[in-house]
């Protein structure tokens, strides 16, 4: 009798412990797939823009472009400011700032734009937004060349600001940089009397603007990077 109780209470809790793992297996598995469904911070993701809009005149620099912003988790994030800056360029290059949020790509009178404001990209969604950025003095006067620019954000439950995006800015095909209009920013080779007026024009500004030599010295080249992802969550 002694040694049946035995494996009967030995069955039980061998029972019992078993039920007691699936519980908490589930328990676990219920409560982690709430987090990814609902309660997750993902990240902001953006491409690279494939065509800009540019105007370079005295002392006004102004670049407008077409972006995409995807958040890749549940909970909503707040953009709250954008700059544009060129990382491998002397600190004379001043960041451009974000000065209106224009309603299509290519400039016009009639055009309605908007101040910067903070916006929402809920959760999983992407939105698509033309952001105008501009420098605030006579900070960067563009060479006929290729450009690393890096778009930083800053996001309402992150302090500081965060790279957003590094792309290749090609200012080379600014060949008319007194009218602001659209040009291609793909790696397209530029007939040479485009590249000829790209570099007339682009030189007579730099020589108002100073003494004609390029701003930082020699000329450089940074390979493309297509694809920027802000991590905003952590």
């Amino acid at each position: 009798m002694v040694p049946l109780m035995a494996a009967a209470d030995q069955t039980a809790s061998s029972s019992l412990t078993g039920a007691s793992v699936v519980s908490a297996c589930a328990l676990f598995f219920t409560v982690a797939s709430f987090w990814w469904l609902h309660a997750r911070q993902g990240r902001l993701k953006a491409w690279e823009p494939h065509v800009f809009a540019a105007i370079v005149h005295g002392s006004t620099a102004r670049l407008r472009l077409p972006l995409i912003l995807h958040n890749t988790g549940p909970k909503p994030i707040v953009v709250q400011d954008l700059i544009l800056t060129f990382p491998d360029e002397p600190a004379s290059h001043l960041p451009l700032l974000w000065v209106s949020s224009p309603c299509r790509l290519q400039p016009g009178p009639d055009e309605e734009t908007k101040l910067p404001a903070g916006f929402v990209v809920p959760g999983r969604e992407a939105q698509q937004l033309f952001i105008e950025f501009e420098a605030p003095f006579s900070g960067f006067i563009p060479e006929a060349r290729d450009y690393k620019a890096q778009i930083q954000v800053r996001v309402g439950h992150r302090k500081g600001w965060r790279p957003l995006l590094t792309f290749i800015l090609r200012a080379a095909n600014i060949i008319d940089p007194d009218r602001y209009t659209v040009y291609n920013n793909a790696p397209l080779e530029l007939t040479k009397e485009d590249r000829r007026r790209a570099d007339a024009a682009l030189l007579e500004l730099l020589e108002e603007h100073g003494d004609g030599s390029p701003p930082g010295g020699r000329r450089q080249k940074d390979p493309p990077n297509d694809e920027g992802d802000a991590d905003t969550s952590r």
